[in-house]
């Protein structure tokens, strides 16, 4: 596994060295954007919409917009700074009940591994947390981003879930046409409960499989076996040789024109063609296209 993120869990005085790293992973399959017309691959682009021109990584920087195009920019170092991100610390601040924690709140899962040194703090920490059935609710920056965080055990594991800010989650309130009694038939209900009943047993997560990707995988094995696939075209790249190629063939255009005439390529790519004394326009032709 990748290493994200180095630091200590502290709670009181104890101090727990671990590494982090994700829990999970995304299997979706990964679809490129194609024009049909030609199969080429569409690629994003950073441009600069005032200077017409690509931008790297090294001139890009982040800003909050505050008025209609108007920002305060910030470097890597201030938000950093800002976040806390330096103190590479996963504050403890209570522990609490699993069950206290609506699911709502659950971003994201790592597991936290002993570091380097401290693996007599960590199963401390880790069997202390089994058998007393708490969790830990902790505050931890990751990535310039300060979050709230839930320290829990996963088998022999310390696990870290991002949770949300209770401003983030939105009001229930907010979602329309709930009804604001519920009434329901009882002989329905006792139904119902009789369903869930008969329905119900423990949770085995691996009898639960994406199908959509199963097929996906399927119909792309298949086109593939059939050889219904199309190849992108080879980049088209103008070189020297082929320049050069176009401004001899428009010097000997203009050649044949006069033969008395003397030959030179004007600093605009055009080729004129020096006066003569009884002549007062120059023959010109385009700038040759690379």
């Amino acid at each position: 596994m990748h290493t994200v993120w180095k630091g200590a869990i502290s709670f009181g005085l104890v101090h727990v060295p671990v590494k982090m790293f994700s829990a999970t992973e995304d299997k979706d399959i990964s679809m490129r954007y194609i024009h049909k017309t030609c199969i080429t691959p569409l690629a994003y682009v950073r441009k600069c919409q005032t200077c017409e021109k690509e931008v790297e990584w090294d001139e890009i920087t982040k800003g909050y917009e505050y008025e209609p195009g108007r920002f305060v920019l910030f470097e890597k170092d201030e938000l950093e700074s800002i976040s806390g991100e330096a103190n590479k610390e996963i504050k403890i601040l209570d522990f609490v009940n699993l069950t206290d924690i609506d699911p709502v709140y659950f971003q994201k899962t790592y597991y936290l591994g002993p570091g380097d040194t401290g693996a007599g703090a960590y199963n401390l920490l880790l069997d202390s947390m089994r058998q007393t059935g708490k969790i830990g609710v902790a505050k931890v920056s990751i990535r310039s981003k300060s979050s709230l965080a839930a320290i829990r055990v996963i088998e022999n594991c310390l696990a870290l879930e991002t949770i949300f800010y209770p401003d983030e989650i939105r009001p229930i309130s907010q979602v329309p046409n709930l009804p604001e009694k519920v009434t329901v038939n009882e002989r329905e209900l006792e139904m119902a409960k009789m369903l869930i009943s008969q329905l119900s047993s423990p949770f085995e997560p691996e009898k639960y499989k994406d199908e959509y990707r199963g097929r996906l995988l399927e119909a792309i094995e298949h086109k593939i076996a059939g050889e219904e696939v199309q190849a992108a075209p080879a980049l088209q790249k103008t070189s020297v040789i082929d320049l050069m190629a176009a401004l001899q063939a428009s010097l000997d255009a203009t050649k044949s024109a006069d033969d008395d005439g003397k030959v030179t390529l004007a600093p605009d790519a055009t080729v004129q063609e020096e006066k003569k004394p009884k002549k007062s326009r120059a023959k010109k032709v385009k700038e040759p296209v690379s």
